[in-house]
């Protein structure tokens, strides 16, 4: 007959604890499976991010970019057409509006005439020598009662002075010069009258004015008087030294500071050369 199998409580316990444990496991691997699953996929999913790129751009090429991207930008602008720039066109008023035509005419003649903006200049032009014969008939003419004068001896009494300064170490340079003749001239004309009944009172006259002109054009601080004096005009030297000051004191400040009284004396001065003599040395 069959073998009857008998089991414990104990043992059947035992029994279905190893089934249920069995049980478990096998429910449980699948579980397993699909967590190592989801581990790789992240791990490959996160060496796809972060692996870096096996031939990156190094500075010199990006350098080499820029500067080839900033070439074709200047190239493309060059190439644009740039606009003109504006320039402001006066605009003229129409002959029908007569209250502004008038306006108008003034700012041109202020504004875009030349004679407006700077004075007419006259050049004129003269030596010192020519000057000098000049002056010396003047002298002669003013004086016109001393008919033995002639220009030539009023201009040697002009040079020795001169000289005399130069030689006893007075002045480094000459006095005689265009602008200094003016000034000569100046005082000479209000100076000299035709009353001088001699040529020695005339020289002591002239030669005071020679005085006050290198006293107040000269290079120097002073001057000696001896060149300057002689016999015939000792006593009123320092009076008519003082008397031209008076007079003319603001004529002489007047021809140094103003252009235009300048270029009137240097005409007059000029307008005084003899005319026949003139001719002769044409």
């Amino acid at each position: 007959m069959g073998t009857v199998l008998s089991i414990s409580p104990a043992t059947k316990k035992a029994m279905d604890a190893d089934d249920g444990t069995k049980g478990d496991k096998s429910l449980k691997r699948p579980s397993m499976f699909v967590s190592l699953s989801w581990k790789k996929l992240v791990a490959s999913s996160a060496k796809k991010k972060v692996t870096p790129n096996p031939n990156p751009p190094c500075a010199l090429q990006v350098a080499q970019r820029n500067s080839e991207n900033l070439r074709k930008t200047l190239q493309s602008e060059e190439r644009k057409p740039r606009a003109p720039i504006p320039v402001p066109v006066p605009t003229v008023p129409t002959q029908s509006d007569n209250r502004k035509q008038p306006q108008a005419q003034a700012v041109h003649k202020q504004v875009g005439s030349p004679s407006a903006v700077s004075p007419r200049r006259i050049v004129i032009q003269a030596s010192t020598g020519e000057l000098l014969r000049c002056l010396g008939d003047f002298v002669c003419r003013r004086c016109y009662k001393l008919k033995e004068l002639n220009s030539g001896e009023v201009i040697l009494w002009f040079r020795n002075i001169d000289r005399t300064l130069l030689l006893q170490g007075w002045q480094d340079q000459g006095f005689i010069t265009p602008a200094n003749v003016v000034f000569v001239y100046l005082l000479c004309e209000d100076t000299l009258s035709e009353s001088l009944a001699s040529p020695a009172e005339l020289q002591g006259a002239f030669q005071t004015c020679l005085y006050l002109a290198y006293s107040y054009m000269g290079n120097e601080i002073s001057y000696p008087l001896k060149p300057f004096m002689t016999e015939a005009n000792k006593d009123v030297f320092w009076d008519t030294s003082l008397s031209v000051i008076e007079r003319l004191s603001g004529k002489m400040l007047q021809l140094n500071a103003d252009p235009h009284f300048f270029t009137e004396i240097f005409q007059e001065l000029k307008s005084q050369r003899d005319s026949s003599e003139a001719n002769l040395d044409r």
